[in-house]
């Protein structure tokens, strides 16, 4: 982690009592214990609520995302709470997660753009029932090729993998090659560049082509 996001860790554990810092590997600084939140949303109710947390903030955020695991059992894992396989909290597409903490080198953005919002919706779904109240992506893959769809303009999953593709290579390569909007042009000769050229500097080119390769895997 930089250092103004280690600095930013003191104000979270002022403001979240209950957790603490916990021995882990060199993967990133761990966080785990009662995460006490209040929330709502305009026009809702409001959420006073708490869940038994592990963080993992990567040394490279806000490169990287950190990775959160309800360990209370308090979330259940009956596939409607959008859970990974691995115990991971799926608190959205990892590209539209980059971009709401693109920049933020203060940790606690991605506490309050990302995980209490989720947390809010779980518990909300808890208390009353019904979906998500800020909605909901499909499980699993699925769920990424549609988020990205609505960022990209970009309805085929194809489209998606060749755009994640260009952004994996420097610009003056990825320039030269076709369009994936299906214009037939070369993507520097059309305006589709532009949305490209807002993501490049979210995550490392290494970032975007492994995960081409993660949804070309799935064509």
């Amino acid at each position: 982690m930089g250092v103004l996001a280690l600095n930013s860790l003191s104000q979270f554990l002022s403001d979240y009592p209950g957790m603490s810092t916990a021995p882990y590997s060199d993967a990133g600084v761990c966080l785990r214990g009662k995460f006490r939140f209040k929330a709502d949303v305009k026009g809702g109710n409001e959420v006073e609520d708490f869940y038994k947390l592990e963080i993992v903030i990567p040394h490279k955020y806000p490169l990287a995302l950190p990775r959160v695991k309800e360990i209370g059992g308090k979330i259940p894992r009956d596939g409607n709470f959008h859970i990974n396989p691995d115990g991971t909290l799926c608190l959205g597409s990892p590209l539209r997660l980059l971009k709401k903490i693109y920049s933020a080198t203060d940790f606690n953005v991605f506490i309050d753009k990302c995980l209490v919002p989720y947390l809010y919706a779980v518990s909300y779904k808890l208390m009353h029932g019904g979906k998500f109240v800020f909605g909901e992506l499909a499980h699993g893959d699925q769920g990424i090729v549609d988020d990205y769809s609505d960022m990209l303009g970009l309805q085929e999953r194809h489209q998606i993998a060749q755009s994640l593709r260009l952004l994996g290579m420097k610009k003056r390569i990825a320039n030269k090659k076709t369009c994936p909007c299906g214009c037939g042009k070369r993507l520097g000769a059309c305006s589709f560049h532009h949305k490209l050229n807002a993501f490049r500097d979210m995550a490392p080119m290494s970032w975007f082509r492994a995960h081409a390769m993660d949804l070309e895997a799935q064509i």
